[in-house]
């Protein structure tokens, strides 16, 4: 398979697109094109990643491990995503895990091929930084979330970016197959919580559940309860 990162389908979906041009990322070939299959692990949290991943194709799950050891999902990462880009800027080990949740492919760029580009580009150092930022507001929305919304409100709200992310139409399941387990992770709470407030909301009319397919019928009313109406 051809790994110069300029052929790669990621070229048309990434935030770095508009720097193709210039030769910053894609000018370079990437180390390798790897091919994770379903619950396998990217990279763990305490390793050193010294590089960007890219989705190539399909999901990735991107959690950390509480002290009562459940696993917490942060995001999830699908095409076109990057992956790794605190690890251009800080020496440290990565503070997260990156598991595929379905079978998946990526590009890894190591550190070296970019840091130069980070060093004098303004225009591109700047578009990391900012996606950092996003991050850190993610990281902070997430911390309040936890502490002051119920169970209820964080599964519409999970809902919403399930469907934000990977929704078609009102008449299409999500598309993406999440277990009951992984969303509970998702939303921070047991699985059983989630089972109750699934069948909960199909009976109010506001999803359809059929195997691990999920139908969003009232986005409205899911953002009315994620806001604590």
């Amino acid at each position: 398979m051809d790994n110069q990162c300029d052929q790669c389908i990621i070229r048309h979906f990434s935030s770095v697109t508009k720097f193709a041009e210039k030769k910053l990322i894609y000018s370079s070939y990437c180390e390798g094109i790897r091919s994770l299959k379903r619950g396998e692990v990217l990279f763990k949290e305490g390793q050193y990643i010294n590089g960007v991943f890219c989705i190539r194709s399909g999901v990735c799950k991107v959690s950390k491990m509480s002290v009562n050891g459940r696993n917490q999902i942060i995001k999830l990462i699908r095409e076109g995503d990057l992956i790794g880009e605190r690890s251009l800027i800080s020496e440290e080990p990565s503070n997260l895990q990156a598991t595929a949740l379905n079978d998946i492919e990526v590009c890894f760029i190591p550190k070296e091929e970019i840091i130069n580009d980070l060093k004098n580009d303004h225009d591109f150092t700047m578009n990391i930084l900012k996606r950092l930022a996003v991050s850190l507001k993610e990281a902070d929305n997430l911390v309040v979330d936890m502490a002051q919304k119920t169970v209820k409100q964080r599964l519409a709200e999970t809902l919403l970016y399930l469907e934000k992310n990977f929704g078609k139409s009102t008449y299409d399941p999500l598309d993406i197959h999440l277990s009951r387990e992984d969303i509970a992770s998702l939303v921070g709470t047991a699985t059983e919580s989630v089972i109750r407030w699934l069948s909960s909301f199909k009976r109010m009319g506001i999803v359809h559940l059929k195997g691990k397919e999920i139908y969003i019928l009232k986005p409205n009313v899911l953002k009315h309860l994620a806001e604590g109406y």
